[in-house]
């Protein structure tokens, strides 16, 4: 998870205990696969404290602590993400220990939260079906609403919006570029024609902004309120 994220605080102070536990936090893949050679071989005490700096527990010791291992996850973290981490880290530790030893010193707890879950799999089965675009609603500060617009980008035009006021005109979106890290304008984005388009939002975003960024969608298609609200 993200050192400075919340939930990422809550789940590690956990691991704290009665103060003797202790916590590491990985973000990437990458910051895994360093991990996991460190257990694999060990390494650099220094040079691994000071490239996780700030995302450890006070007194962590990578020589003594990644003896045995257990991985637990930002709440809003994609399951598939997490799933790769904890898959990553118990190979290394099979790697140095052998199975039989392993299956001690490495442990595995699901923490994603419920709804978040279910936003993840419901996008999953609607990214199953053909459509031209889509869009996410939400908190640009949301990891889980972040991991919606990763999904769907993955696939298809995707524009992540905070409400329905990005929404400017059938030729123009503001969104938040997730590779940039602010928003931008993108033209063109609505097609002219007949269009299937897919709508999400993060696990916590109110319904009535949902509402409004479908109803605010119809209204650039020429489809007014009073109109949508005759035909419900």
């Amino acid at each position: 998870g993200k050192a400075e994220h919340e939930e990422t605080k809550a789940t590690s102070s956990r691991a704290l205990g009665d103060g003797t536990g202790h916590y590491l936090v990985v973000l990437t893949l990458a910051d895994t696969d360093y991990v996991c050679n460190y257990i694999r071989h060990g390494g650099d005490k220094q040079a691994f404290l000071e490239k996780f700096k700030g995302a450890h527990s006070p007194g962590f010791d990578p020589d003594v602590h990644l003896r045995t291992v257990g991985v637990a996850n930002q709440t809003t973290m994609l399951r598939g993400e997490t799933e790769e981490v904890q898959r990553r880290i118990r190979q290394a530790v099979i790697d140095r220990d052998g199975p039989e030893l392993a299956a001690k010193n490495f442990r595995y707890f699901d923490t994603i939260c419920g709804a978040t879950q279910e936003r993840q799999d419901a996008l999953r089965e609607l990214l199953d079906v053909p459509m031209d675009l889509l869009l996410v609603v939400g908190g640009y500060n949301s990891s889980n609403t972040s991991h919606l617009a990763e999904m769907g980008e993955e696939k298809l035009p995707t524009y992540f919006v905070l409400n329905a006021s990005r929404l400017l005109s059938p030729t123009e979106i503001k969104h938040y570029d997730l590779h940039e890290k602010r928003e931008v304008i993108s033209h063109f984005w609505l097609p002219s024609g007949p269009a299937v388009i897919g709508i999400t939002a993060g696990a916590s975003c109110p319904n009535n902004l949902i509402e409004e960024t479908l109803i605010r969608l119809f209204e650039l298609r020429g489809v007014s309120r009073e109109q949508l609200e005759m035909a419900a």
